[in-house]
Protein backbone atom coordinates (compact mmCIF):
# COMPACT_ATOMS: atom_id res chain seq x y z
CA UNK A 1 0.00 0.00 0.00
CA UNK A 2 1.49 3.34 -1.57
CA UNK A 3 1.81 6.25 1.54
CA UNK A 4 -1.26 8.08 0.10
CA UNK A 5 -3.45 4.88 0.56
CA UNK A 6 -1.86 4.52 4.22
CA UNK A 7 -3.08 7.81 5.23
CA UNK A 8 -6.02 7.98 4.24
CA UNK A 9 -7.01 4.49 5.43
CA UNK A 10 -5.31 5.77 8.93
CA UNK A 11 -7.46 8.85 8.71
CA UNK A 12 -10.85 6.72 8.19
CA UNK A 13 -9.90 5.03 11.47
CA UNK A 14 -10.04 7.39 14.46
CA UNK A 15 -11.26 4.69 17.28
CA UNK A 16 -7.82 3.15 16.33
CA UNK A 17 -5.23 5.99 17.53
CA UNK A 18 -4.93 8.42 20.75
CA UNK A 19 -4.22 11.14 18.65
CA UNK A 20 -2.55 12.83 15.33
CA UNK A 21 1.22 14.63 15.39
CA UNK A 22 2.13 17.14 12.35
CA UNK A 23 5.53 19.17 12.86
CA UNK A 24 5.61 20.52 9.52
CA UNK A 25 3.03 22.24 6.98
CA UNK A 26 3.89 19.66 4.41
CA UNK A 27 2.65 16.59 6.56
CA UNK A 28 -0.76 19.00 6.71
CA UNK A 29 -1.11 19.49 3.12
CA UNK A 30 -0.07 15.79 2.36
CA UNK A 31 -3.62 14.76 5.01
CA UNK A 32 -5.60 17.62 2.97
CA UNK A 33 -4.60 15.52 -0.02
CA UNK A 34 -6.10 12.69 1.07
CA UNK A 35 -9.32 14.34 1.95
CA UNK A 36 -9.93 15.96 -1.53
CA UNK A 37 -12.24 14.34 -4.16
CA UNK A 38 -14.52 11.81 -4.01
CA UNK A 39 -16.77 10.71 -0.89
CA UNK A 40 -13.89 11.76 1.61
CA UNK A 41 -14.09 14.88 1.92
CA UNK A 42 -18.30 14.64 2.92
CA UNK A 43 -17.60 11.76 5.33
CA UNK A 44 -14.61 13.89 6.83
CA UNK A 45 -17.36 16.87 7.57
CA UNK A 46 -20.12 14.86 8.56
CA UNK A 47 -18.29 12.57 10.95
CA UNK A 48 -14.59 12.06 10.87
CA UNK A 49 -13.22 15.66 11.75
CA UNK A 50 -15.72 15.65 15.12
CA UNK A 51 -14.30 12.17 16.11
CA UNK A 52 -10.61 13.30 15.40
CA UNK A 53 -11.35 16.71 17.42
CA UNK A 54 -12.49 14.06 20.13
CA UNK A 55 -8.60 13.46 20.43
CA UNK A 56 -5.24 15.48 20.97
CA UNK A 57 -3.72 16.79 17.77
CA UNK A 58 -0.41 18.04 18.48
CA UNK A 59 1.60 20.83 16.17
CA UNK A 60 5.00 21.95 16.21
CA UNK A 61 4.35 25.74 15.70
CA UNK A 62 1.77 28.24 14.92
CA UNK A 63 2.07 27.88 10.76
CA UNK A 64 1.39 24.00 11.05
CA UNK A 65 -1.11 24.77 13.64
CA UNK A 66 -3.03 27.51 11.45
CA UNK A 67 -3.06 25.16 8.75
CA UNK A 68 -4.37 22.23 10.83
CA UNK A 69 -7.29 24.24 12.16
CA UNK A 70 -8.38 25.31 8.63
CA UNK A 71 -9.46 21.27 8.03
CA UNK A 72 -11.38 21.87 11.43
CA UNK A 73 -9.25 20.67 13.63
CA UNK A 74 -7.75 22.20 17.26
CA UNK A 75 -4.96 22.15 18.09
CA UNK A 76 -2.24 21.84 20.68
CA UNK A 77 1.90 22.27 21.91
CA UNK A 78 1.88 24.91 19.00
CA UNK A 79 3.84 26.78 21.41
CA UNK A 80 6.59 23.66 20.85
CA UNK A 81 9.40 25.26 18.84
CA UNK A 82 10.51 21.66 17.63
CA UNK A 83 10.11 17.93 17.84
CA UNK A 84 11.85 17.69 20.93
CA UNK A 85 9.91 20.54 22.59
CA UNK A 86 6.72 18.89 21.48
CA UNK A 87 7.97 15.62 22.64
CA UNK A 88 8.68 17.02 25.93
CA UNK A 89 5.09 18.31 25.81
CA UNK A 90 3.54 14.88 24.96
CA UNK A 91 5.50 12.94 27.33
CA UNK A 92 3.85 15.59 29.84
CA UNK A 93 -0.09 14.66 29.12
CA UNK A 94 -1.67 11.81 30.21
CA UNK A 95 -0.54 8.54 27.64
CA UNK A 96 -2.95 6.73 25.84
CA UNK A 97 -2.77 2.94 25.16
CA UNK A 98 -3.76 3.12 21.48
CA UNK A 99 -0.72 4.75 18.78
CA UNK A 100 -0.12 8.62 18.10
CA UNK A 101 -0.80 8.75 13.86
CA UNK A 102 1.99 10.70 12.92
CA UNK A 103 2.44 11.80 8.89
CA UNK A 104 5.70 12.56 8.74
CA UNK A 105 8.80 13.03 6.01
CA UNK A 106 10.82 10.80 4.33
CA UNK A 107 13.97 12.65 6.66
CA UNK A 108 11.80 13.05 9.86
CA UNK A 109 14.19 13.74 12.68
CA UNK A 110 14.47 11.04 15.33
CA UNK A 111 14.33 12.75 18.56
CA UNK A 112 10.93 13.12 19.04
CA UNK A 113 10.17 9.16 17.96
CA UNK A 114 12.82 7.65 20.28
CA UNK A 115 11.91 10.43 23.55
CA UNK A 116 8.15 9.15 22.55
CA UNK A 117 9.66 5.24 22.58
CA UNK A 118 11.51 5.64 25.68
CA UNK A 119 8.21 6.70 27.33
CA UNK A 120 6.59 4.31 26.08
CA UNK A 121 4.11 5.96 23.97
CA UNK A 122 3.51 4.04 20.98
CA UNK A 123 3.77 6.04 17.94
CA UNK A 124 2.67 4.88 14.06
CA UNK A 125 4.67 7.21 11.67
CA UNK A 126 3.67 7.15 8.00
CA UNK A 127 5.92 8.78 5.28
CA UNK A 128 3.68 11.26 3.12
CA UNK A 129 6.19 13.58 1.85
CA UNK A 130 10.19 13.91 0.48
CA UNK A 131 12.25 16.67 0.60
CA UNK A 132 14.05 16.90 -3.03
CA UNK A 133 17.28 19.67 -3.90
CA UNK A 134 15.75 22.22 -5.75
CA UNK A 135 17.29 21.72 -9.76
CA UNK A 136 18.74 25.53 -9.50
CA UNK A 137 20.79 25.33 -6.33
CA UNK A 138 23.96 25.44 -7.54
CA UNK A 139 23.27 27.48 -10.29
CA UNK A 140 21.95 30.20 -8.19
CA UNK A 141 24.70 29.92 -5.12
CA UNK A 142 27.40 30.19 -7.93
CA UNK A 143 25.77 33.37 -9.49
CA UNK A 144 25.42 34.68 -5.79
CA UNK A 145 29.20 34.23 -5.47
CA UNK A 146 29.96 35.71 -8.77
CA UNK A 147 28.78 38.71 -8.04
CA UNK A 148 28.21 39.35 -4.45
CA UNK A 149 31.44 37.52 -3.20
CA UNK A 150 31.82 34.90 -0.03
CA UNK A 151 28.42 35.73 2.17
CA UNK A 152 28.96 37.11 5.68
CA UNK A 153 25.97 34.70 6.64
CA UNK A 154 24.21 31.43 5.59
CA UNK A 155 21.11 30.48 7.22
CA UNK A 156 19.68 27.15 7.16
CA UNK A 157 16.07 26.46 7.53
CA UNK A 158 16.45 22.47 7.98
CA UNK A 159 18.99 19.56 8.42
CA UNK A 160 18.26 18.25 4.33
CA UNK A 161 18.49 22.35 3.26
CA UNK A 162 22.33 21.68 4.58
CA UNK A 163 22.70 18.68 2.98
CA UNK A 164 21.82 19.73 -0.50
CA UNK A 165 23.94 22.76 -0.71
CA UNK A 166 27.05 22.15 1.84
CA UNK A 167 28.89 20.64 -1.23
CA UNK A 168 28.54 23.48 -3.60
CA UNK A 169 29.41 26.22 -0.30
CA UNK A 170 32.37 24.68 0.43
CA UNK A 171 33.95 24.54 -3.16
CA UNK A 172 32.64 28.33 -4.03
CA UNK A 173 34.03 29.62 -0.48
CA UNK A 174 37.49 27.48 -0.38
CA UNK A 175 39.74 28.86 2.60
CA UNK A 176 37.14 31.91 2.98
CA UNK A 177 34.53 29.19 4.84
CA UNK A 178 36.20 30.28 8.19
CA UNK A 179 34.51 33.68 7.87
CA UNK A 180 30.93 32.47 7.63
CA UNK A 181 28.73 33.24 10.26
CA UNK A 182 26.59 29.82 10.24
CA UNK A 183 22.71 30.39 11.43
CA UNK A 184 20.52 27.43 12.22
CA UNK A 185 16.29 28.06 12.36
CA UNK A 186 16.60 24.98 15.82
CA UNK A 187 18.61 22.85 17.69
CA UNK A 188 18.01 20.24 15.21
CA UNK A 189 19.39 21.82 12.34
CA UNK A 190 22.00 23.27 14.80
CA UNK A 191 23.17 19.71 15.50
CA UNK A 192 23.19 18.70 11.91
CA UNK A 193 26.01 22.16 11.48
CA UNK A 194 28.11 20.81 14.00
CA UNK A 195 28.15 17.24 12.69
CA UNK A 196 29.35 18.63 9.40
CA UNK A 197 32.13 20.24 11.66
CA UNK A 198 30.84 23.77 10.85
CA UNK A 199 30.81 26.18 13.84
CA UNK A 200 27.13 27.30 14.79
CA UNK A 201 27.80 31.09 15.20
CA UNK A 202 23.41 31.49 16.21
CA UNK A 203 20.32 29.31 16.87
CA UNK A 204 17.28 31.34 16.55
CA UNK A 205 15.74 31.70 19.90
CA UNK A 206 12.24 30.14 18.28
CA UNK A 207 11.63 28.39 14.48
CA UNK A 208 10.63 32.19 13.03
CA UNK A 209 12.37 34.29 10.05
CA UNK A 210 11.80 37.12 12.49
CA UNK A 211 13.95 35.44 15.54
CA UNK A 212 16.51 34.24 12.74
CA UNK A 213 17.29 37.22 11.60
CA UNK A 214 17.43 39.19 15.06
CA UNK A 215 20.52 36.15 16.11
CA UNK A 216 22.29 36.84 13.00
CA UNK A 217 22.32 40.52 13.57
CA UNK A 218 23.99 39.40 16.73
CA UNK A 219 26.21 37.39 15.24
CA UNK A 220 27.50 39.64 12.65
CA UNK A 221 28.35 42.21 15.57
CA UNK A 222 31.88 43.26 15.83
CA UNK A 223 31.98 41.78 19.41
CA UNK A 224 30.26 38.72 19.13
CA UNK A 225 32.07 35.28 19.55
Amino acid sequence: MNSPALLKAGLSRPEGYGGLIFTSPRAVEAMELCLEGGDQAEVWKQSLREKWNAKSVYVVGHATASLVNKIGLDTEGENCGNGEKLAEYICSREPSALPLLFPCGALKGEVLPKMLKDKGIPMESITVYQKVPHPGIQVNLSSYYSKQGVPASIAFFSPSGLTHSLQYIQELSGNHIQQIKFAAIGPTTARALAAQGLPVSCTAQSPTPRALAAGIRRALQPDSC
